[in-house]
């Protein structure tokens, strides 16, 4: 009896240290959240923007030409955005569940989870700097336009909601005509294609910036959320083992008494 008061003291305590664990973090995620949001809002802004003036630019039949819209290589590069830490639930799984499903892809990774994954070099999703994605694009256009590759995609974690992220392939090029689009009547110099040749690297940064900034918020947001889950759990297990250990400790007290009673008696 003595050994299950101990064992159950031991598990409670053990407990309890999870639960501050998971308060700590869930409180870590909370404060991020805000910020994570905004920023997402603005990458957002800023991405529809650059799509509407690319969807302008793609209606014009002068741009049919652009090698953009016609790809010279074969393959396919997928930058995989996932987290700089676990504990989140399933966000970093569904990611690369995702992305198990396209097995011949060339993967380029953005997240310690990820780079870990993919055993490259480490490169952090939350601290992800706009002149590393502004570099990364204007090296991913070239190799494209060189015929190294010959369709871009980018998988990350959509935000829906604090409750619902959602693991997504987003295909960025080849850029293809949009549909029901009628085109504009302005002038453009020097002329549509060379905006768009121009402007294509521009779009491909903007995008990934702002696939990056969803994600992250994707991220705490999902930590968060598990973190709560987790913190709930841990309270019922300990109420549990308390009722467990109260359990344990009176019948260690009646035995005592049953004991002592039985003695004096004889």
């Amino acid at each position: 009896m003595g050994a299950d008061i101990k064992s159950l003291r031991s598990r409670i305590r053990s407990v309890d240290s999870t639960l501050h664990l998971t308060r700590a973090m869930g409180l870590v995620a909370s404060s991020k959240i805000r910020r994570a949001t905004r920023n997402m809002n603005q990458s957002r802004q800023y991405a529809a923007a650059m799509e509407d003036l690319l969807k302008v630019l793609r209606a014009a039949p002068e741009c049919e030409r652009s090698p953009y819209m016609k790809p010279a290589g074969q393959g396919t590069r997928i930058i995989v955005i996932a987290g700089d830490r676990g504990l989140a639930g399933g966000y970093n799984a569904n990611v690369f569940r995702l992305a198990a499903t396209e097995p011949e892809a060339e993967f380029i990774p953005i997240g310690k989870r990820a780079c870990e994954r993919y055993e490259k070099a480490v490169v952090s999703s939350e601290h992800f700097p706009a002149t590393e994605a502004q570099r990364m694009a204007d090296e991913l256009c070239r190799d494209f336009l060189d015929g190294k590759y010959g369709r871009l995609g980018i998988l990350f974690t959509r935000y829906r909601s604090m409750m619902s992220q959602e693991a997504v392939l987003q295909w960025v090029l080849p850029l293809t005509a949009p549909e029901n689009v009628e085109p504009i009547s302005a002038i453009f110099e020097p002329d549509e294609e060379t905006i768009l040749n121009a402007t294509v690297p521009d779009y491909v940064a903007g995008i990934l910036m702002a696939c990056i900034r969803e994600a992250f918020a994707s991220e705490v947001t999902a930590r968060r959320m598990a973190m709560d889950s987790a913190g709930k759990n841990a309270r019922a297990m300990i109420d549990d083992l308390q009722l467990q250990y109260n359990r344990a400790r009176q019948g260690a007290i009646t035995q005592e008494i049953t004991e002592i009673v039985a003695g004096s008696g004889s």
